[in-house]
């Protein structure tokens, strides 16, 4: 930004503003403050004026249909824009259809109290994330003041779930009383750690019998891993389970889908009514961290991002209680294999 300064001489009366323009200084004189202040912003715009851009105020129809389409075009996950949805439809029930100028501090403040009566703070949070990222793009193309601020609420950490033999057995039983479609689903989610969405994207193309891995795509991360490690003992019961799937089935996982009340009804059962199936990454977990696999690989196989997320993921389980080996111990001979050869 290039700058005018307005200033007084002590050798002459009047007053001054200087600046610079074309490499050369340049200044001149006013009789009066408030002629020289007038002028001086008058120069500043001027001056400026490839970055000072005259704010354009859209309605609020506009403005989310323009931040909406950003989505597809940058091809993001349906997911991802889905929650972007839902959280602008929340903002607009709160303040109503506010045009972009109209976006203040305030209006932001009222959105996040009033929807902090109805969630907890990660929903709240996920809400403020959703916020913040529809800002920086208005602001970027100057629909919205950059004066705004938003931060996230101290959140109190959730407690990792560690599961116990019984409490494990008894899941992967309750599973199987379901389909062994369900029995196979549980037993790679707790013995690989993989995210529920990539489970239920694995191809029967994907698994390696002769050398015991699969291949795993990571819709989150956007990444793959060609050589997961299988224990030996998965073997024999993904080997029958291929066997009697119908010609033709591409899918490992096709017919019994994972939903939420199916999954409801198996956890129920197994006497665990508030599992989530994002817990099973915890006791995969778990169990590395019950043997001291390194940090690195533990990141490497829960897909983590950051090393900060798997570093917090192991502090918040050893608050949780004593160190329990648990059925997913037996994988962590062919773990310690697979590291061992990749370095």
């Amino acid at each position: 930004m290039k700058k005018v300064r307005t200033y007084q001489r002590k050798d002459r009366p009047g007053w001054y503003i200087s600046w610079r323009e074309n490499g050369k200084e340049r200044k001149r004189a006013f009789p009066s403050k408030h002629l020289a202040e007038h002028y001086a912003r008058i120069k500043y715009t001027e001056l400026n004026s490839e970055t000072l851009r005259i704010m354009v105020d859209l309605p609020w129809a506009e403005l989310k249909a323009e931040y909406l389409r950003t989505y597809d075009v940058r091809q993001l996950e349906k997911s991802s824009k889905y929650q972007a949805t839902n959280t602008l439809r929340l903002f607009e029930a709160v303040n109503g259809p506010v045009g972009s100028q109209n976006i203040s501090q305030g209006v932001i403040d009222v959105f996040i109290l009033e929807r902090a009566k109805d969630v907890g703070e990660w929903t709240l949070n996920k809400d403020i994330s959703n916020i913040r990222a529809f800002l920086r793009w208005g602001q970027k193309r100057r629909y919205i003041s950059r004066d705004l601020e938003v931060e996230k609420v101290k959140a109190t950490p959730r407690i990792v779930v560690s599961l116990k033999d019984a409490q494990v057995k008894n899941l992967l039983i309750s599973a199987r009383q379901r389909s062994e479609i369900w029995y196979v689903r549980v037993l790679l989610a707790i013995t690989t750690g993989l995210r529920a969405e990539d489970i239920e994207n694995i191809q029967v193309g994907d698994i390696d019998i002769e050398n015991h891995s699969l291949i795993s795509r990571s819709k989150k991360t956007r990444r793959i891993m060609e050589t997961r490690p299988l224990h030996s003992s998965l073997i024999p019961i993904l080997t029958r389970y291929v066997g009697e799937l119908p010609d033709g089935q591409t899918k490992l996982l096709d017919r019994d889908t994972n939903t939420w009340k199916k999954w409801k009804k198996i956890r129920t059962r197994a006497g665990l009514p508030d599992l989530r199936f994002r817990d099973l990454r915890s006791v995969f977990s778990t169990a590395l961290q019950a043997q001291d696999v390194p940090l690195s690989v533990v990141q490497n196989l829960l897909e983590h991002s950051s090393r900060i997320d798997t570093e917090a993921l192991h502090e918040r389980q050893s608050l949780t209680g004593p160190r329990r080996r648990t059925v997913a111990d037996w994988t962590l001979a062919r773990l310690r294999g697979w590291h061992n050869r990749s370095l």
